[in-house]
């Protein structure tokens, strides 16, 4: 599923003439499927929040959501072209305030611990350099059709994405680190052997091949 995603925004990305290189390609998918990704981990949340009687304040909110700017829906839950923005409308909105709105996070946020802080330095740094806000809505929608609330979806989003770095790594040679091979971390977890109860560090935490590896080391086998 995110083999053929990645692809496909690629694909788009190739066309439009801000993004000429796998430098490009891996910081504007990135960006786009952070947010995403944050929708996600904020409506499992909220939806924990509900079933437990409790509130839960999005970090998200208002025209800041991903649903109210990305993927505005209609009754049929498909795509709402009409309250969906496109074209220079879209790009325009998106360097002029949701950009700018994200890097203040790290001005407003309490403390560097929270992920307040870490939105604010992401955004802080990156920026958007898709020049056509059509090729943009397309990689917004491709991104909408992911989902990442499984464990096992999280598991191949990681790996996926150390095929990524590999690939940014070979456009330049400052552009990337070369990751450890996932067969190599699967080799290391079984030696180490971790179980319940131990406490797992990756300590560099790039793609966090690592602890998805333990995770499944250490994850009950169905029978």
């Amino acid at each position: 599923m995110y083999e053929q995603a990645f692809k496909n925004i690629d694909d788009t990305l190739w066309k439009d003439a801000g993004c000429s290189s796998e430098l490009d390609y891996i910081e504007q998918t990135s960006w786009v499927l952070f947010l995403k990704y944050l929708d996600d981990y904020e409506s499992e949340r909220e939806t924990a929040a509900i079933l437990n009687g409790e509130s839960y304040n999005r970090i998200l909110s208002n025209e800041y959501v991903w649903k109210a700017w990305a993927a505005p829906k209609d009754a049929s839950g498909s795509l709402d072209f009409n309250a969906a923005l496109t074209g220079d409308d879209l790009r325009d909105w998106v360097n002029t305030k949701l950009f700018p709105h994200l890097a203040n996070f790290k001005q407003s946020a309490e403390s560097p611990n929270t992920i307040e802080y870490k939105i604010g330095e992401i955004f802080g740094e990156v920026r958007n350099k898709l020049q056509s806000g059509y090729a943009l809505r397309e990689v917004v929608n491709k991104a909408d059709e992911l989902k990442f609330l499984s464990n096992e979806d999280k598991h191949e989003l990681s790996s996926l994405y150390e095929d990524k770095i590999k690939n940014m790594g070979n456009a330049g040679r400052n552009g990337g680190e070369y990751y450890t091979p996932r067969p190599l971390i699967k080799a290391i977890v079984q030696v180490v052997n971790p179980v319940l109860g131990d406490t797992v560090y990756d300590g560099a935490l790039g793609s966090a091949g690592f602890l998805c590896e333990a995770y499944s080391h250490l994850r009950p086998v169905k029978t």
